[in-house]
């Protein structure tokens, strides 16, 4: 080590900070390699640079490894001493771009580059300023006559540069003020000239001064205190005044000010004041000399335009509310078409259905009537089958309105889209390649599973029909851990962890125009009879009043992919018992059921007394609470949500406020305020969604009963 500090300092003569900081700097870790092996003309550089006054940059090598004295370091801030032995790209990032290019310039020709204050944006305080330099960038040759660096003689100018800038505006605003003065002496435009004694507060003004002010000319030529002149100007005017010239006072130079002073008539004219204070040898205010100039035309003339614009101003107002008023009846104009469009559709699908159910009920009625049962079934069946899909039709637009009532659970979404793998190849058919790629990591699902069940089924069949040929359908699982999320032409998800349900075909693809109304009620690309239009919507509806959303992305000829946003939950999913197959009955126990609609109530009470329960009916919450009121045996209350004056909730509430711990069975089709059932029943209260199975009804009383013995 002291061998290698010998040898350094036997070339390296010269002392202070750089030289100091170049000796004691670790270039073995550096692209140069230790002092010692340096070839002898970047040793001559260094030696030439270090004692010189000026400031100086050496740059070796390919690499440009940056070396400077001490004159230079001050010029580069807070870079100082990190640029030492650093490549010039990494000490000077932010201007690279401009400085690199002279650089490779001396590097690549071998010829010298200056100029004079050179602009450059530097970052040496944490921030980027404009500075300039005197720069000499030359090419140092190796023994071998080959360019190996560059020596910058630079030197700032940054200060002497914004001083000449300052002059040149300085000067060009001289200029401008003795330009107007002169065109308004030509044009006989100036009212008088005035010098103002600062120090002994003595005011003169020439005799056209004294008529512009509305004064006696004998005094004011005679010397007048300012006070004394200010009385001519407007009182509105002399805030601005007096501002203007405590400003010229303060600072000295220029003045200018725009006010009224008053005509032999008695009205007012408006003058423009321009001056200049000048100040003494010890820089005080002495003396105020200005003009005035007319510019009593030029202001009447802003004020043809002031009225002209507020006009204007009040014409755009106007168009912009018949605009607006224009917009709101095309909206709704808009919303009107698309409620005969979502009317129509509805038409369309329910009187199908109805003549399914109407037509098989007329064709039993007249086979009982003939006595000729046979095939009576069969309609019966077809009836019931309309009804069902009558139903789903129901179901499909609630969910658009999110208005079905959900029965929300922990779902195992892995365990769900295997166990449909059988139904989704039947569905698909054979020129459909099914993949499902559940994802073992997948979390669980906070959602109504049979509804999963039914949007993942529909995006299959979505997906069929969009491979018409053939084609690939790959489901898969997954999870998301989202901020706010903006879906296309949908309501902001909130942040969180939600599990995924990916389904992605091969088939046409969506254009962006059918991809816009693609959750549209109704719209459909398919023929009429082979779609509803209702599927998409179905599954939006149901994805946002779970709590999660629904992307698509789709382009022509590259397929379709939509991912389903769940909440997640953390949860195992318990297996479920399998429903019995056979219809439990009841023992006697009484069952008060309340239904406005006799048909309803009919079948409710029927399947209730084959199954051996007794019944109590009424047809209104008023009646049934003179039930539930008296003493009389109530097991259960069965009633709809839906009734007239008092409705079932409310009827239900004041029911186990009566009686306590009473079973209640709440029958509805569209229930705005139950949209989940864990916010909106309380204990001992189930929901039962119509149209419902007779054998569903009978199972949910029978297990509500079993719970009430049990409790």
């Amino acid at each position: 080590m002291q061998l290698q500090e010998s040898a350094r300092r036997r070339w390296l003569r010269h002392e202070g900070e750089m030289a100091d900081r170049i000796r004691s700097h670790d270039w073995g870790a550096t692209l140069l390699g230790p002092m010692d092996g340096w070839p002898q003309s970047l040793r001559t550089a260094i030696n030439l640079m270090l004692p010189s006054q000026a400031q100086m940059v050496v740059f070796w090598g390919p690499e440009l490894v940056t070396f400077y004295n001490d004159a230079y370091a001050p010029t580069i801030g807070t870079k100082h001493p990190f640029n030492l032995g650093r490549p010039a790209r990494e000490g000077w990032a932010e201007l690279w771009d401009d400085l690199g290019p002279l650089l490779h310039s001396v590097w690549q020709t071998g010829e010298t580059v200056a100029a004079r204050d050179r602009p450059f944006q530097i970052n040496r305080q944490g921030f980027l300023e404009q500075v300039y330099f005197d720069i000499s960038y030359s090419a140092i040759r190796g023994e071998s006559g080959e360019v190996e660096g560059v020596l910058c003689i630079v030197s700032e100018t940054t200060q002497r540069v914004l001083a000449a800038q300052a002059l040149a505006e300085s000067e060009a605003r001289l200029r401008t003020e003795s330009e107007r003065l002169e065109l308004a002496l030509n044009a006989g435009a100036v009212l008088g000239a005035w010098v103002w004694d600062i120090v002994h507060d003595r005011f003169t003004g020439d005799e056209r001064f004294a008529r512009t002010f509305a004064m006696d000319p004998v005094p004011l030529q005679q010397g007048l205190p300012l006070e004394q002149v200010k009385q001519s100007i407007h009182p509105a005017d002399m805030a601005l005044v007096n501002a203007r010239i405590a400003a010229a006072m303060a600072q000295g130079g220029a003045y200018s000010a725009e006010y009224r002073v008053p005509r032999e008539d008695g009205s007012w004219r408006w003058i423009e004041a321009n001056g200049r204070v000048e100040l003494d040898a010890q820089g005080r205010p002495a003396r105020f000399p200005g003009v005035l100039i007319d510019i009593d035309r030029r202001r009447e003339a802003e004020e043809t335009l002031r009225a002209l614009n507020a006009q204007l101003e009040q014409r755009v107002k106007e168009r912009t509310r018949d605009l607006e008023e224009a917009q709101a009846r095309l909206h709704q104009s808009q919303k009107m078409e698309a409620l005969g469009q979502l009317t129509g559709g509805i038409a369309h699908d329910f009187n199908n259905l109805l003549q399914g159910i109407t037509g098989s009920i007329e064709v039993i009625r007249r086979r009982y009537a003939n006595g000729q049962p046979a095939e009576i079934e069969r309609f019966a069946d077809s009836a019931l089958q309309s009804a069902r899909r009558a139903a789903a039709l129901v179901h499909r637009l609630l969910a658009f309105a999110r208005r079905q009532s959900l029965d929300t659970k922990v779902v195992n979404v892995n365990t769900l889209v295997q166990s449909m793998d059988d139904l989704l190849r039947r569905t698909l058919g054979e020129n459909v390649a099914l993949q499902v790629t559940p994802d073992p990591n997948a979390w669980n699902a906070l959602c109504d599973e049979n509804q999963l069940e039914a949007a993942i089924l529909n995006l299959a069949i979505n997906a069929r029909d969009a491979m018409p040929e053939g084609g690939r359908l790959r489901i898969a699982t997954g999870n998301a851990t989202l901020g706010e999320l903006q879906l296309p032409g949908q309501e902001t998800m909130q942040p969180g962890d939600y599990a995924c349900i990916t389904v992605s075909d091969s088939g046409a693809g969506m254009d962006p125009q059918v991809l816009a109304r693609a959750f549209e009620p109704f719209f459909t690309t398919k023929p009429v009879g082979q779609g509803t239009g209702l599927g998409l919507s179905m599954i939006y509806g149901f994805a946002r009043q779970s709590g999660g959303g629904v992307r698509l992305e789709s382009a022509p000829g590259h397929g379709t992919v939509a991912t389903l946003y769940l909440p997640r939950h953390a949860p195992v999913v318990e297996p479920q018992a399998p429903e019995p197959g056979e219809v439990p009955r009841g023992g006697g126990e009484v069952v008060l059921v309340v239904e406005d609609q006799p048909s309803v109530r009919m079948l409710v009470i029927e399947v209730l007394h084959e199954l051996g329960y007794r019944t109590i009916e009424s047809a209104n919450g008023d009646a049934a609470l003179r039930f539930l009121q008296a003493d009389g045996r109530i097991d259960l209350l069965v009633t709809d949500v839906g009734l007239p004056g008092m409705n079932g909730r409310q009827l239900a509430e004041m029911a186990r406020a009566k009686r306590p711990g009473l079973p209640v069975l709440l029958m509805t089709g569209y229930a705005a305020a139950a949209a989940e059932r864990t916010d909106f029943l309380p204990e001992g209260t189930e929901l039962i969604t119509k149209p419902f199975a007779m054998s569903a009804l009978a199972r949910k009383v029978q297990a509500m009963m079993e719970a009430a013995r049990g409790a």
